[in-house]
């Protein structure tokens, strides 16, 4: 007997966030502050409801809307870097890599508790909230959820999570 499985996804020009970030790498290397004009998409996997869907397209970009406008014109932080230290104060936040140092204006900061800003980890990030959001304001839980970030044209990552 035949499998069914169904899933829907949604990538829209609207799922964008225009962040800077710089990453460590090598161990023992920090890139120069840039930014991207991230876009995401979202795949959720799951059976039917009663009303034929697996979930509603609407809510699903809503959600995932709330999400990344959360993140759009900020500056990402990675606060479980082991290279880069992230200290958060009132006012503003001190991030030092080696002999390097950058001071940001708190409110334009969203310190995320990642490793790294790469598009990878920034995909685990936005699932992980877009999960919590759809339990809690929906009561669902897909199957499979997958999250791709694309930081420039044919470059992205992809968190895939199945419970």
């Amino acid at each position: 007997m035949p499998t069914e499985r169904f899933k829907v996804r949604v990538t829209k020009d609207h799922l964008v966030f225009c962040c800077g970030h710089f990453i460590s790498y090598e161990g023992h290397r920090c890139e120069r502050l840039h930014g991207h004009n991230y876009r995401a998409a979202v795949e959720v996997e799951g059976p039917l409801a009663a009303d034929y869907y697996v979930f509603d397209f609407v809510a699903l970009k809503a959600r995932m809307k709330e999400i990344t406008d959360d993140l759009d014109h900020h500056m990402l932080l990675a606060t479980r870097n082991p290279v880069i230290s992230v200290e958060d104060g009132e006012a503003s936040v001190r991030v030092r890599y080696k002999d390097r140092e950058w001071v940001f204006p708190r409110g334009d900061c969203r310190l995320l508790p990642i490793e790294n800003t790469t598009a990878e980890l920034i995909a685990r990030y936005l699932a992980g909230r877009l999960l919590e959001s759809l339990r809690v304001q929906h009561g669902f839980a897909p199957e499979v959820l997958r999250v791709e970030v694309e930081e420039n044209i044919g470059q992205s990552a992809t968190f895939e999570w199945i419970p």
